[in-house]
């Protein structure tokens, strides 16, 4: 998608970086127009380089080419963060004076405003009825987060989260064929505690499992997010675990209506048989430690059996962390845990020598009863993508 964001003169400026790198590592083609206020803030250099664009917020440069119109025509979605209180009240009197106002009076695209601004500002009656006068029109304001402000003072007018952002605006102008579903995913890994310090636990980061909730979301899904052991500012609802125990009552409500179960999470096959309630420590006649693990449940294959005798049409995908010696054998493994767990797709990934762990690429595998295997390589937020095309494919035949 060929994306403009639109950078006005605040503090929170700096935020926007983040906002360029979640979309251009998601595939989007982005322009960036910062506003000349906005350059005191952040530099040129910065967001080109995180863009792959070249930056020049001069109306009067390239004239020949009317840029400001090959810009608004151009764009499929534009992103204004953060918007100070002086763009809305120029964009709602319809004021254009410099080549970010002139791109957004021009477009037929889907505009997003994200404003930051001190409380005072975001509750004075001009602001608001500026507000009111752009929603009116079919722009979408996103309303502030409320938190620390520049200086001492908190309260409302904090600039939304990044992902935040990225959400509410890939679900504006993204397809919309996951619209009305309902989905469960897992991202993660399980931590199973030896001590008060210590635990077992596994590589995962969740950026995958992440990546799909975000995509299904922008894709219009009704989405809850079991998170085990990351952080997730989200705009659709985030369940925090940590242990498979957690993991499984968090998933116990997973019920019949539930459209599709995705299984993106880690989570640890064994666990201490018994904690310590006191830090293990080691002492100078100390050799070593002996630790009785026990199996953890089997969350996927229990969760698909129990969807399975309600005669559910729950769509599940489970993955499967493997370290194959080739991308054969990796399908094989796929294929053998989707037959034997009863899930509609398994993602297959090789872990081989820490491999897919924390990267924002990957290549995976996506194999189906009696259907050849496919096999996909990108960031993870691409991966996710073509991985809900096949869900939205299932779905429609149901």
């Amino acid at each position: 998608m060929r994306i403009v964001v639109g950078i006005t003169g605040g503090i929170a400026a700096y935020k926007a970086v983040t906002l360029v790198r979640l979309l251009t590592e998601a595939g989007h083609d982005v322009k960036v127009i910062p506003t000349a206020n906005a350059l005191r803030f952040i530099g040129s250099a910065t967001l080109e380089a995180i863009s792959h664009n070249t930056v020049d917020p001069d109306l009067y440069t390239d004239v020949a080419d009317v840029k400001h119109i090959e810009l608004a025509q151009s764009a499929e979605l534009i992103i204004v963060a953060p918007a100070t209180g002086s763009f809305l009240a120029r964009t709602a009197a319809g004021i254009a004076d410099d080549l970010l106002s002139n791109v957004v009076l021009a477009t037929s695209a889907p505009i997003v405003i994200a404003p930051a601004m001190h409380t005072e500002m975001w509750t004075n009656a001009a602001t608001r009825q500026n507000v009111e006068t752009l929603r009116s029109r079919h722009i979408t304001v996103i309303e502030p987060g409320v938190g620390r402000l520049t200086g001492n003072d908190s309260g409302a007018g904090r600039l939304p989260e990044p992902e935040e952002i990225v959400q509410v605006a890939l679900a504006l102008a993204g397809p919309r064929d996951l619209a009305g579903y309902s989905f469960v995913v897992t991202a993660g890994g399980t931590q199973e505690p030896i001590d008060p310090v210590r635990f077992l636990g596994n590589r995962s980061s969740g950026k995958q499992g992440i990546a799909i909730a975000r995509a299904a979301f922008s894709r219009g899904a009704n989405v809850r997010l079991i998170a085990a052991n990351f952080e997730a500012n989200e705009a659709f609802d985030v369940v925090n675990v940590e242990t498979s125990n957690q993991m499984a009552e968090a998933l116990a409500s997973v019920t019949s209506d539930i459209d599709c179960l995705v299984m993106a999470a880690a989570i640890g096959d064994f666990r201490a048989e018994s904690v310590s309630d006191q830090k293990l420590k080691k002492t100078p006649s100390t050799d070593g430690l002996t630790l009785n693990l026990v199996r953890t449940p089997d969350l996927l294959a229990e969760t698909t059996s129990r969807l399975r005798n309600q005669s559910a049409q729950t769509i599940v995908v489970g993955f499967a962390a493997e370290t194959a010696g080739s991308s054969d054998e990796l399908a094989e493994r796929a294929l053998e845990k989707l037959q034997r767990k009863a899930s509609d797709l398994v993602v297959g990934n090789n872990v081989s020598n820490g491999l897919v762990f924390g990267v924002d690429e990957t290549n995976v595998v996506i194999v189906a009863q009696h259907e050849n295997p496919q096999f996909v390589s990108g960031t993870k937020v691409s991966v996710a993508n073509v991985l809900l095309d096949r869900v939205s494919e299932l779905l429609a035949k149901r």
